[in-house]
């Protein structure tokens, strides 16, 4: 299994390697539309790329932050994955010291872990995420104080 995935793998890296500017493409994702949701602090746009129903459990959406924009603290009954492409942000979940997270990061949160993220104060920030849906809707919880945020390092 793992030859199998190396040989794909290489299979995949050498037609990249053929591509030439002429006719290599786009593969970037539009940050969607600014939020106005109350869960957060700074601007925020979602890109809901596929809802989650009963077949696929798992809803899959691009975020995007400003500088220094951050989620309130919250939880998914299903977990989430997070795979940061853009930028340098934070990282918490309750209990545990803050860290920082950038550009090719994945971050695998637990299910009902209760955590924030958020973009830097100086660096953009955006990633996919990938959070099942059939075990219930994110769980809003305060708003990430000062204090916290400042506590990143």
């Amino acid at each position: 299994m793992i030859a199998l995935t190396r040989l794909a793998a290489g299979s995949i890296l050498s037609l990249a390697a053929l591509a030439t500017p002429a006719t290599a493409q786009d593969t970037t994702f539009a940050r969607g539309e600014l939020s106005s949701a109350k869960n957060h602090s700074g601007d925020i746009w979602l890109n809901e790329l596929s809802a989650g129903d009963s077949v696929i459990d798992a809803a899959v959406a691009v975020a995007t932050y400003a500088p220094g924009a951050v989620l309130d603290w919250h939880a998914h009954p299903g977990g989430q994955v997070l795979v940061i492409t853009e930028g340098e942000g934070f990282y918490q979940e309750r209990g545990k010291p803050s860290r920082i997270v950038h550009k090719g990061d994945v971050i695998r949160s637990m299910p009902g872990v209760e955590h924030w993220h958020g973009a830097t104060p100086t660096s953009p920030f955006a990633y996919f995420a990938v959070t099942p849906t059939q075990k219930g809707k994110t769980i809003w919880l305060k708003p990430v104080t000062k204090a916290e945020y400042a506590a990143v390092r």
